[in-house]
């Protein structure tokens, strides 16, 4: 057999080839929104604005899906959800997504939920008073940390205690609110979650933040990724794959205000992703204009980081790991073809 020949078949095969939808997909069209699990309020990843309008990180990973099934990024619901609410309420299909600032771990992996694409790179931090001139962790020691329950921070400051033998004790709250409340209060020494996460409580819910500082908490740093249920590989493929979209965009150099620009663009590379060239939007069982829609209405990731973590941003966050491969970081585009 010419291989020429064979390979022509296949993808000729595969092009013609429409994904069955899931249960998911049919009950989120039948819905006519996607309900996605949000933070309790988390400026830079997930929090309403002063009209509740949701806005963030993590919001606009739920609007990408939103908008790559619906061709509208409003089609979706914000749910707030508490560290230790957030999982079962992905496991009982409460929520559609959990992109809630999630850590991807084995145990979580392994107990009724599918990690997707990392959608931020982090280290998990603490931060004090700047008064207390405690700058590293290894100073700590018989320091209280507010701790948030359900969340890996619980690990993080057995991890750190045990090892470092600094015989911290942990003060543990059920939600958000009480947790930061309690440190700005003087109920703990620290704080513990993600270091970004620090950066928004300090900017936006201290009264100075140069009161405070934040440092690593290890040397380890976490992959913050969104989340589906196990069972629905369909459902899977699509948000994955609504994520690559902002990725890819950013790759290609394709833009808001430059992606009708780029309907024209010779790269055969483009012109699939954008649907010029049709078979990626059929394969997951949505048009082929999809990631040209998540563009056109969001942006790429880089500005979608920029507006609301990154320079536009207040938290002025630096991008860091979150940068591009091509540009030293960790975030790796999978191809569109």
């Amino acid at each position: 057999m010419n291989w020429k020949l064979g390979i022509a078949a296949l993808a000729t095969a595969l092009s013609a080839t429409a994904a069955t939808a899931g249960p998911t997909l049919d009950k989120v069209k039948e819905r006519g929104r996607i309900v996605c699990g949000a933070s309790q309020g988390t400026v830079g990843f997930g929090s309403p604005d002063d009209k509740g309008y949701w806005t963030g990180l993590d919001v606009e990973t739920c609007r990408a899906v939103a908008v790559a099934i619906f061709g509208d990024k409003d089609k979706v619901e914000f749910v707030p959800l508490s560290g230790q609410q957030r999982i079962p309420a992905l496991q009982t299909g409460e929520i559609d997504i959990l992109p809630r600032t999630l850590t991807w771990t084995l145990q979580r992996d392994a107990n009724g939920i599918n990690f997707t694409t990392p959608t931020y790179y982090e280290f998990t931090g603490f931060m004090v008073s700047k008064a207390s001139g405690v700058t590293k962790v290894e100073e700590m020691t018989g320091a209280s940390v507010c701790v948030q329950t359900g969340s890996t921070t619980e690990v993080v400051v057995n991890d750190v205690s045990t090892k470092l033998n600094l015989q911290l004790n942990p003060v543990v709250f059920d939600n958000v609110a009480a947790t930061r409340q309690a440190f700005f209060s003087g109920r703990c020494d620290a704080l513990i979650t993600d270091a970004a996460a620090l950066a928004s409580v300090r900017a936006t819910q201290s009264d100075n933040p140069d009161d405070y500082v934040i440092f690593p908490a290890t040397k380890y740093m976490d992959a913050l990724t969104p989340a589906v249920r196990h069972g629905d590989d369909n459902w899977m493929d699509i948000v994955n794959w609504s994520i690559q979209a902002l990725l890819n965009a950013e790759l290609y150099g394709i833009t808001q205000a430059n992606i009708d620009e780029m309907m024209t663009s010779d790269d055969p590379r483009v012109k699939r992703f954008l649907g010029v060239e049709p078979g990626n939007g059929k394969a997951l069982g949505l048009g082929d204009e999809f990631a040209y829609n998540i563009v056109k209405q969001l942006g790429n990731y880089g500005e979608i980081f920029d507006r609301n973590l990154g320079a536009g941003s207040a938290l002025k966050i630096e991008r860091g790991p979150n940068r591009l491969f091509s540009d030293g970081g960790l975030m790796f585009p999978m191809a569109f073809q």
